[in-house]
């Protein structure tokens, strides 16, 4: 059990710039993310039913987001921890917007082509925050600058091991050893 010395210091906020330059930039990769998403959902919607299409269309999308938010938004190092960390508080925004598109599209009949984008534009001030607590460290959101990722990312695949040497070859049966041994000086 850690002792402390007394009350923690109160977390800093960060820069008010600093938020509004990450409010924007989580905007335009929003729309970029936005797009990704509803293109594949169109596509995916000519073989599958809505909702099908939906939830494939997201966690593709989701994982673009992530490599997407870490690079331009949150300036940060995609570690695993985080990336691991992302898809559950996305979980509420996937509820959000899965409740959002049957809203729009069984109870509100908007269709299920615009229903998905009012249940993505109701979903955005809630993905802002959550990305945010789990892209940038209590540190990193204090002060605005990025501090020492932990595990990045690797950026290519681990070589594959080597198989192992190939057993030696067996000596030949004892009863040939003399006719296969090479003749020596008579």
């Amino acid at each position: 059990m850690r002792h402390h010395e007394g009350p923690r210091p109160p977390a800093r906020t960060a820069p008010p710039h600093l938020i509004r330059r990450q409010a924007l930039a989580f905007v335009l990769v929003g729309t970029v993310n936005t797009a990704t998403y509803y293109g594949l959902y169109l596509l995916l919607l000519t073989a599958l039913p809505y909702l099908a299409a939906h939830v494939l269309a997201f966690l593709l999308s989701m994982t673009t987001a992530f490599f997407l938010h870490a690079r331009f938004t949150y300036r940060t190092r995609p570690t695993w921890r985080k990336f691991l960390l992302f898809p559950l508080t996305n979980a509420t925004t996937f509820l959000v917007t899965t409740a959002g598109v049957y809203v729009s599209v069984d109870l509100l009949h908007t269709g299920s082509r615009l229903g998905p984008l009012l249940a993505s534009a109701a979903a955005v001030p809630v993905t802002f925050l959550l990305s945010r607590t789990i892209m940038l460290s209590r540190a990193e959101r204090g002060r605005g600058r990025p501090a020492p990722a932990a595990s990045p990312l690797p950026l290519r695949a681990p070589a594959l091991p080597l198989p192992p040497p190939a057993p030696p070859l067996p000596l030949p049966d004892p009863a040939l050893r003399p006719a296969l041994e090479p003749a020596g000086p008579d």
